[in-house]
């Protein structure tokens, strides 16, 4: 009786497993509910970078967009990005001098060497020019196949910056200028468009349709080898 009172108080044995319990975490653990909607804070410097980024991009398009305004009154200018949803500083001037694509670049403080279309900012080499000849093709491109008459585009890259900007070779078939002497280059280059021209251009021009491409036909669906209604039989017996 003894040895059964002694062993009375160990409990009857089981056949389901039994396993300690799960220790508690507070609510802001690693790892928990909490934390999983918490941003990892590389990913939210990265945000933050990026929208700030963004905020000083956009006011500096803004800025050079209420600039561009100081050509005067005989010049009509259109914003890209807005109009053909081209990228931020890039402008389409037209006025008596003729049609320019002006792509505006910060280069902020840093100084500016050119030898031809190379362009060193900072001991980096940018390839500006290219862009900017880029830019004035695809306004010529959409313009003339607005117009149906080919409308020669000049492009135009301009910085707005303080640094200097030294020249050590021009590239050619381009213009290039601080943003701040844009309005005394575009209006050195005559009169060679009438105020109609200028003002019939800039209806074309702010038309959005056409910035967008015609979906290409190919060279056979084009080619009509006779009239409609006519043959090669037709042909021969006429």
């Amino acid at each position: 009786m003894a040895d059964a009172f002694r062993f009375s108080n160990v409990p009857a044995f089981s056949s389901k497993p039994v396993f300690p319990p799960e220790p508690a975490f507070p609510s802001n653990a690693p790892g928990t509910g909490a934390d999983l909607l918490r941003p990892v804070p590389l990913d939210w410097r990265r945000s933050r970078r990026e929208e700030r980024d963004t905020r000083r991009a956009d006011a500096a398009h803004r800025r050079a967009a209420a600039r561009m305004q100081s050509l005067g009154m005989d010049w009509r200018v259109l914003d890209l990005q807005a109009t053909a949803g081209a990228d931020r500083m890039r402008f389409l001037a037209l006025g008596p001098g003729g049609v320019f694509a002006v792509t505006v670049k910060d280069h902020g403080r840093s100084r500016v060497n050119f030898a031809g279309d190379v362009v060193s900012i900072g001991g980096r080499r940018l390839p500006y020019v290219p862009e900017a000849r880029r830019n004035a093709e695809s306004t010529a491109t959409a313009l003339t196949r607005g117009a149906r008459v080919a409308v020669p585009v000049m492009p135009v890259l301009a910085f707005a910056g303080s640094g200097v900007i030294t020249a050590y070779g021009m590239p050619r078939g381009i213009i290039v200028t601080a943003y701040g002497e844009l309005s005394q280059v575009l209006n050195a280059r005559g009169q060679r468009l009438a105020p109609y021209t200028v003002e019939k251009l800039h209806r074309l021009a702010a038309d959005p349709d056409i910035w967008i491409n015609e979906p290409y036909v190919g060279l056979a669906q084009r080619y009509q080898w006779y009239p409609e209604g006519t043959g090669s039989t037709d042909k021969a017996r006429r």
